[in-house]
């Protein structure tokens, strides 16, 4: 019997689903490790990305390319709900790209090389494309021109100053101060002084920038997964050619793509026994986002689990020099970034926004639901307030639970300094999509199961789907957000079945009728 007709007579395993799927070789024999039609797919999905973005992303108020032109139709009324249309399109073709791309992953008939090749020409038309999901960018850039002109940005929020970057800052943030860490802020004031103030290059070289840690996450994969267990292709296909990557870490982009390389290599410093070195990475990591911290103390039991002798004396051994670092590093950066601790206060700002993709926050606002259907005066601020009262003290015994788990140090610490990331992610008082990409970025490593990955498919997709493309958020657009709930659970069937609709039994037996 041929191959193709065992793979017809029988359900497909992955080998056969991938081959039936046609992914790599137009059904003309075995796959190959590089997945060329799915490439494609997956840039021209990118590249409506890239077109639909000119009206439909976070564009510039006063945009000096579409300007007052023909073009300039795409940024208002029926044009930019075209261009939003096209964005969409181009999201749906991405993630089915990223689906077979995961199927061909999974069936061993595409490497690394394979990957790597689709993640670069997914991520290569998002390096010129106006903020896809998110306004963040204009914020950081705005934080780091407040530092170059000797203003605090941990006191005052950019709309102190006047000109196009302050203009473009979202109104939420205009006057909140930065929750971010004093290496970031040094690294936006010097994209400042690298870029002027012109938008379109202060954004593409923020972009760059942000991008070195993508860089090193994916420099740091081979060794993580050496020593997690995991395979590499799979890390790869998760935090690299992900959609949430390539919309929202690159397209957005996001800070948080810069934290969590630092934190991927620091974390294979510290397994590799090179103690100081990866110490010194995950502080960095700090210093850009102080969410990066809460992996810190799993990480001084994976020094103290290479030490010698009884369990406490190598722990004060790891521990004290540890802590030493780290005040010298967070020092240094607060130094040459010349800011000092406002941004530990400044770190409840991200909470005014008040979403129920936060658990805590979700909590909250169920309870004033049912509060309010028997008490008129219910208090929607103090029932949200309560909720995510609940999730801070969650969050600490999860923290504390797992740090004692992981005693015995070596990569069990690590597989549960991911753990805690992303409740670190999940119970915040307020959760952003991007979010969940900090535990994957040590969790890819580890060993995944199909269907572990299948719901990583459909968590990504709706939560790309949880803002629109001009940046605000799309959770309460109930019609929108049922087509995103169906286009996760969509997503997620087709990575571990293929035609999960159905489709293809539906053509073939009219047309079986007609050969008869």
């Amino acid at each position: 019997m041929p191959p193709s007709a065992s793979i017809a007579s029988a359900r497909p395993g992955w080998t056969e689903l991938i081959a039936s799927d046609d992914i790599d070789n137009g059904g003309s024999g075995p796959a190959r490790s590089l997945p060329l039609r799915t490439v494609a797919l997956g840039a021209i999905g990118s590249l409506l990305l890239l077109i639909g973005s000119l009206g439909g992303a976070g564009v510039l108020i006063h945009d000096p390319i579409l300007g007052s032109g023909p073009l300039s139709a795409m940024r208002y009324g029926h044009g930019k709900d075209l261009a939003t249309a096209v964005v969409y399109l181009g999201f749906g073709l991405l993630v089915w790209a990223w689906v077979r791309l995961g199927r061909g992953v999974l069936a061993r008939l595409v490497d690394s090389r394979g990957v790597l090749l689709a993640t670069a020409a997914w991520l290569l038309p998002m390096l010129i494309a106006p903020p896809l999901f998110t306004r963040d960018v204009y914020s950081y850039l705005g934080q780091g021109l407040l530092a170059l002109h000797g203003l605090d940005p941990y006191e005052i929020g950019p709309a102190a100053l006047t000109g196009p970057i302050p203009d473009n800052v979202h109104p939420t943030w205009q006057t909140t101060p930065a929750p971010y860490g004093p290496l970031f802020i040094g690294v936006a004031k010097g994209v400042i002084l690298l870029a002027g103030d012109g938008m379109i290059s202060s954004v593409i070289v923020m972009r760059l920038v942000l991008l070195g840690g993508l860089a090193m996450l994916i420099f740091a994969l081979p060794g993580l997964v050496r020593h997690l267990g995991g395979r590499l292709p799979v890390a790869l296909w998760l935090v690299a050619a992900s959609p949430m990557t390539v919309v929202h870490l690159v397209g957005g982009p996001h800070n948080d793509m810069l934290m969590i390389g630092l934190l991927a290599v620091g974390t294979l410093l510290i397994l590799d026994g090179r103690h100081a070195a990866g110490l010194t990475l995950v502080t960095m990591a700090m210093a850009v986002k102080a969410t990066a911290g809460l992996a810190l103390p799993f990480l001084v039991w994976v020094w103290a689990s290479h030490l010698t002798g009884p369990r406490w004396q190598r722990f004060a051994r790891a521990v004290v020099p540890a802590l030493a670092l780290f005040a010298v590093v967070f020092a240094g950066c607060m130094v040459l970034s010349k800011v000092g601790l406002g941004w530990v206060s400044a770190l409840s700002a991200p909470g005014m926004i008040v979403n129920y993709l936060s658990a805590p926050t979700a909590l909250g606002q169920a309870g004033f639901v049912l509060a309010s259907l028997l008490f008129e005066d219910a208090d929607y601020g103090a029932f949200v307030s309560g909720g995510r009262a609940i999730g801070s003290l969650a969050l600490a015994a999860i923290l504390v639970w797992q740090w004692w788990k992981a005693r015995d140090g070596g990569t069990d610490a690590v597989r549960r300094a991911a753990i805690v990331l992303w409740a670190g992610a999940l119970l915040s008082p307020v959760v952003l999509p991007w979010y969940l990409t900090w535990g994957m970025a040590l969790a890819c490593a580890l060993p995944w199961t199909p269907r572990a990955l299948s719901y990583v498919v459909g968590a990504s997709v709706a939560l790309v789907l949880a803002y629109s493309p001009d940046g605000e958020q799309a959770m309460y657009n109930w019609p929108l957000v049922a087509v995103g709930v169906g286009a996760a659970c969509l997503g997620a069937l087709s990575l571990v079945r293929f035609d999960p609709l159905g489709l293809s039994d539906a053509f073939r037996r009219p047309l079986e009728r007609q050969l008869r």
